[in-house]
């Protein structure tokens, strides 16, 4: 078997942990993964992390639904306008050039970091989000932005879904996680459809790292409770940036590339220097 393949699958089953582990985030990394390491044009990277994560996420609702995490009505109203979105998003991608779309996913790992390295805050429920009516509206346009950019740039979304889904729905935290992984499964799904249309998958490759990442995903999910969700998250908010800084240099042209890994390099430690200053002040 072809070293890149057998590279590929480990590096994949590692990317499952991380999704097992950390509920979303982690599939930010299959982008890079099918495009630097399995080979593949940045188009049929981005659709096929659009494939892997949707089933990956498929799989982790029905967990989820079984512990009675998914709040049905609120994940198919945000799914389905992130469908609508992801979709216009994954048409657009194929007509843009790879060079720009791999720096639109760099800018959205940046930003992933960003929020993953800050943590979460616990959304303070008022009156208005503590009451079972919907904003639809609100959940309508979020969706149609989120979409978007999951559908141009393959990434989940789920950094963007968990807070809209909690402090839009007034969702409690494990529901939301749970929710947002019925909406990244739609609007994955609908994404892939549009660069379908311009974009032959290479099916082998996919099929591949989909059956490993699922078998990590899996795992990862076992080892949950052993690892502090915010000791996690923050390292893995930092390795995000440094990734994300490597993806924007290798598009880049010298001496810019240099200059953006040193200026990810320098984040990455700052952020793992001040992220638990940051994290206790916003508990």
């Amino acid at each position: 078997m072809d070293i890149q393949i057998v590279l590929t699958v480990i590096l994949a089953v590692a990317v499952g942990v991380s999704l097992g582990l950390l509920g979303g985030g982690g599939s930010i990394l299959m982008v890079p993964l099918l495009a630097y390491v399995a080979g593949l044009e940045p188009k049929q990277a981005i659709s096929g992390s659009l494939f892997v994560v949707g089933v990956t996420s498929l799989i982790g609702v029905i967990a989820h639904a079984r512990a009675g995490h998914v709040r049905w009505r609120a994940g198919i109203i945000f799914g389905a306008a992130g469908m609508v979105g992801a979709f216009l998003g994954g048409l657009a991608g194929g007509h843009i050039p790879g060079t720009v779309l791999m720096m639109a996913f760099a800018a959205v790992m940046i930003v992933t970091a960003t929020a993953m390295i800050r943590g979460r805050r616990k959304p303070q429920r008022s009156a208005a989000t503590a009451s079972t009516r919907l904003p639809v509206a609100h959940v309508v346009l979020q969706g149609l932005v989120v979409g978007a950019v999951s559908g141009l740039v393959g990434a989940g979304g789920g950094f963007l879904i968990v807070p809209a889904l909690a402090l839009l729905g007034g969702l409690a935290m494990p529901v939301a996680v749970g929710t947002s992984l019925l909406v990244i499964s739609m609007q994955t799904f609908a994404g892939l459809a549009g660069y379908l249309t311009v974009v032959t998958m290479d099916w082998m490759s996919v099929s591949a790292v989909t059956g490993a990442a699922i078998l990590g995903s899996l795992l990862g999910a076992r080892l949950n409770s052993r690892i502090p969700e915010h000791t996690l998250r923050r390292g893995f908010g930092v390795f995000v940036l440094v990734m994300g800084g490597l993806v924007l240099a290798q598009e880049l042209p010298s001496p810019a590339n240099l200059i953006v890994m040193g200026v990810a390099i320098v984040a990455a430690v700052g952020a793992a220097v001040m992220g638990p200053v940051l994290t206790r002040s916003r508990t």
